[in-house]
């Protein structure tokens, strides 16, 4: 069977695609993802679509951008076109390939989103998903991070899309060698100082043990039906117990701690990353540490993850944290944002504006002149802190939440204020508008 039949089989296994699908393709210039450009063109060009290739150039090499010219040459003779997308700004000096590796993805999740394509491809194979797990192992990961890297990932606006999971690097090279294409080598994939190096200098030495790479991968392909059928179960909890309110806090019934351990705990995972707005899930160490406090009698509140829980009628009020919310941010008129991971805003008018938490000390002081507030918004006071607010030179001039406007006259500042957590509760983040 030819590598490009197994490709096409992978694609159907991601379907469904719109017709005349436009792919873009996540292309360093290295063999896997090069190999996977000229699959995906192929492949797009029998369905009617086209391909977009799209190289990141983080500028930490001196070479970087005239690699990425000399991988846009190679996709041009082929005829497909090449965007690169550049990180630009101050590079940290700690923690810098975690760095990369998130403005990469932002980047390149970015362009989809202002271009409307819906899937982006990314070269992954199948010795990066048995280095994924090993690495995964020694840190003592449970079930989903042993699951390794999924096929199909729901960002906000475009799906990620590994097809070349179950294809050897080997493969791929002999691809590319017999249609005469040339790659590049990254000198860091030779470069002892990472873990993912190591492990594959001594692939021999593992493979010899017993631990080959498709058996690897086998193993975290029965973990990740594994994870799959937990997150379901784990979806159907939180739509049993949990209300999420429109203003980012939510409500959730003390039945939720009577589920297994395990639903209970990835319940209380999901609902915290909901609402704080981060990319990632809280460590599942402080989870568990959590949910089993909170299943003793003498539970009355507690702090995870920028939120807090609190005890309120029989049911459990979580609210964000105000002193956990990302700074204030200054509106630009015509322009659309997101704010502390939680909130898209969009500005129509109005110069010298600020979104950003109301804050505890504004909170009270504006529950104080405005005593009838409480009684007629459905918003528990202790979730009033953290709600949006838009200030001015002056202060704060609305809460719209709240339904309050400092002043009755003149236009609406926003054209959108809505809760839109960088990750949903349950299923998919994928929102196509």
């Amino acid at each position: 069977m030819t590598l490009s039949t197994v490709f096409s089989r992978h694609m159907s296994a991601l379907g469904p695609f719109e017709p005349g699908p436009h792919l873009a393709v996540a292309v360093s210039g290295g063999s896997d993802s090069l190999a996977l450009a000229l699959l995906a063109q192929s492949w797009a060009q029998a369905q009617g679509g086209r391909v977009t290739a799209l190289t990141v150039d983080h500028g930490l090499r001196d070479d970087s951008r005239a690699e990425a010219l000399q991988v846009g040459h190679w996709l041009r003779k082929r005829g497909i076109a090449q965007r690169i997308l550049t990180w630009e700004g101050e590079k940290p000096k700690q923690g810098l390939m975690a760095a990369a590796r998130q403005a990469r993805y932002r980047l390149l999740e970015d362009w989809c989103a202002r271009k409307g394509v819906l899937h982006l491809l990314l070269a992954h194979q199948i010795e990066d998903q048995a280095e994924t797990l090993l690495m995964r192992l020694a840190r003592g990961s449970g079930a989903d991070g042993l699951a390794g890297m999924a096929s199909i990932v729901h960002a906000r606006q475009v799906r990620l899309l590994r097809p070349l999971l179950g294809v050897k690097r080997a493969n791929l090279k002999a691809y590319l060698q017999g249609l005469g294409q040339a790659w590049i080598d990254d000198p860091s994939n030779e470069n002892q100082v990472f873990e993912r190096v190591r492990l594959r200098a001594n692939a021999p030495v593992l493979a010899d043990l017993g631990l080959r790479v498709e058996a690897l991968a086998a193993s975290a392909a029965k973990l990740a039906a594994q994870k799959r059928h937990l997150e379901a179960e784990t979806a159907a909890s939180l739509a049993r117990h949990v209300i999420v309110d429109s203003q980012g806090f939510a409500w959730v019934e003390r039945a939720l701690l009577d589920e297994p351990v395990e639903i209970r705990h990835r319940g209380l995972a999901r609902l915290l990353a909901c609402l704080n707005g981060e990319a990632y899930l809280p460590a599942m160490d402080q989870v568990e540490r959590l949910g089993l406090s909170m299943t003793g009698g003498a539970w009355r509140g507690g702090t995870l993850a920028g939120c807090r829980l609190l005890l309120r009628q029989g049911r459990i009020l979580i609210v964000r944290e105000p002193a956990a919310c990302a700074p204030p941010l200054r509106l630009v008129c015509g322009q659309s944002c997101l704010w502390d991971g939680r909130w898209r805003a969009a500005t129509a008018r109005g110069r010298g504006l600020f979104l950003g938490a109301l804050g505890g000390p504004e909170a009270q002081e504006l529950a104080r002149r405005t005593p009838g507030l409480r009684e007629s918004v459905p918003i528990p006071f202790p979730a009033w802190a953290s709600l949006p607010a838009i200030r001015d030179a002056r202060g704060v001039s609305a809460v719209p939440g709240l339904g309050y406007k400092r002043s009755r006259q003149g236009p609406e500042p926003l054209t959108e204020l809505s809760f839109a957590p960088r990750r949903s509760l349950t299923g998919s983040n994928l929102l196509l508008s």
